[in-house]
């Protein structure tokens, strides 16, 4: 007997005895490999969350590293513009710099009128995982 879909339209539902999801041709045997394409799409979607938390933290990094390096250049220069008012001074200059580019002064030491000042940073590329990324950097008076 034929099955024929219901209101008669090709695409509608399939009605009829024995229709228990196998399709439009029957019930389909057991097969082993049901599902397989399913466990690959989630493999694969799994992948691809992989790949783009390691991209992001990756970025992350960088970012990390670069609003290190741009804190301690800021820092150098606010520390070399203190530098003739002594440590103390520069050093103080250099830290509230550093601060507001979101680094903290680890390190900071005039050499004459340079100002060398290491300065770093605080990320969490991952949860869970925090790290730090520093940077160092010197000015003062130009020398000709």
């Amino acid at each position: 007997m034929r099955q024929w879909p219901v209101g008669g339209r090709p695409g509608s539902e399939w009605s009829g005895p024995g229709r228990s999801g196998g399709g439009p041709f029957g019930d389909v045997p057991p097969d082993g490999e049901r599902g397989g394409a399913t466990v690959l799409l989630l493999a694969v979607g799994l992948v691809f969350v992989l790949v783009g938390l390691f991209g992001a933290a990756v970025a992350g990094t960088g970012m990390a590293a670069q609003r290190a390096a741009v804190a301690a250049d800021l820092g150098a220069l606010a520390g070399a513009a203190r530098a003739i008012d002594g440590d103390v001074v520069a050093c103080a200059a250099a830290r509230d710099i550093a601060g507001r580019n979101g680094g903290r002064l680890v390190g900071c030491r005039l050499e004459g009128l340079d100002a060398l000042v290491t300065v770093e940073v605080v990320f969490t590329p991952l949860p869970g995982l925090t790290r730090a990324a520093a940077s160092t950097a010197r000015a003062g008076p130009v020398r000709s």
